[in-house]
């Protein structure tokens, strides 16, 4: 391939996709302030007091995908569950073994992509979930293989359904579209 054509590939080709309604919009706000909403408000309520959290900003990421893209395959339960669960393990097993190191960080990334690919789990959040794990606080470090169910788990599970009770009110939405 010519250097020519390789730019080339970059302009893109198709068109762009057709905007969304203004009720669409307003669904996936209400879903993402719900969810968003709620891991906070337990968190700050009942975790944080414990000096733990429920809100990581990868959820940032996710309420994006399960609230406004949810015919997305990435947005799928599995893939929000799984996502996050492997790429936690994955961040924390980086961190035990090689530190806080840039090249920690970096395999972290790239082995939680390769796990999430190989299980059928892609949720592109979890890439932010194993970065967190190994460049996260004290606190985040401390918690070690707790980080997979607090806040990983709990918190993914939470959104999710919340995700399943709001984006089915509309009669125009259905998720998930598969569990598994």
């Amino acid at each position: 391939m010519t250097f020519g054509k390789y730019l080339t590939k970059m302009r893109g080709g198709g068109e762009s996709p057709p905007r969304v309604g203004l009720r669409e919009v307003g669904w996936s706000m209400l879903g993402a302030f719900l969810g968003i909403g709620c891991c906070c408000y337990l968190s700050r309520r009942y975790l944080e007091p414990r000096d733990l959290t429920l809100v990581i900003a990868s959820f940032g990421a996710s309420a994006v995908l399960i609230y406004a893209a949810v015919k997305s395959p990435l947005a799928q339960p599995r893939n929000l569950i799984g996502g996050h669960i492997f790429s936690a393990v994955v961040g924390v097993v980086c961190y035990q073994l090689l530190g806080g190191s840039w090249y920690s960080a970096a395999l972290a990334v790239s082995c939680a992509i390769a796990v999430m690919l190989l299980t059928g789990t892609l949720h592109p959040p979890g890439g932010a979930t194993a970065l967190l794990a190994v460049t996260g606080s004290v606190q985040v470090h401390n918690l070690a293989f707790f980080y997979v169910l607090v806040p990983v788990g709990l918190g993914a599970s939470i959104m999710l359904v919340i995700a399943l009770v709001v984006n089915n009110l509309s009669t125009g939405r259905r998720y998930p579209e598969w569990w598994f």
